[in-house]
Formats: C-alpha cells, structure tokens, sequence
C-alpha cells in the first residue's frame, strides 16, 4: 500500500518537473522597432524625486515623533531614567 502511495508521488513530482515554463518577461532595452521606427519615450512618474524626498521626511517625522514619546513615557514611569553619572565632559 505504501509502495503505490510513494510510487503515484513520484510519477506526480516528475510530471511537475517536465512542465515547461513559459516566461515571456518583456525587457525593453532596444530603441528602435524591429521597421527602425524610434520607440516612444519612456512613461515617467510625476514628482518622483519630490515624492520620495517626502516620503522620506515623513517618515522620519513620524519616527522622531514616536521615538520622543516613548522616551517621556519611560522617562515618567521610572523606568529608563539617564543618570547625570554618565557625562564625561568633567
């Protein structure tokens, strides 16, 4: 009984190997159509360098935020006071 159920798994597993994929990724390196027309311009994104200069300030806008909050709530509770020990500037 084992040996049928072992035997049908590896039939199955061999036929998932034979199968052939077709990936049909496009790339478009060329610059010309194959007639030698010149392709369009490529599509670009509106403000994508002020977007991500945005989203990046944001971020750590929010970070910041969230970092000093947390430290003043630690800081209250009593449970991450820094010492004044610490400083060197003696």
């Amino acid at each position: 009984m084992a040996f049928t159920h072992t035997r049908s798994f590896l039939i199955r597993l061999n036929n998932i190997n034979n199968i052939k994929v077709n990936n049909n990724i496009q790339k478009c390196m060329a610059t010309t159509t194959r007639s030698g027309a010149i392709l369009p311009e490529p599509k670009t994104q509106p403000f994508g360098l002020v977007g991500v200069i945005c989203g990046v300030a944001l971020g750590l806008l929010i970070g910041a935020t969230i970092s000093k909050n947390i430290a003043n709530f630690l800081e209250e509770n009593d449970l991450f006071v820094p010492s004044d020990d610490d400083d060197d500037d003696d």
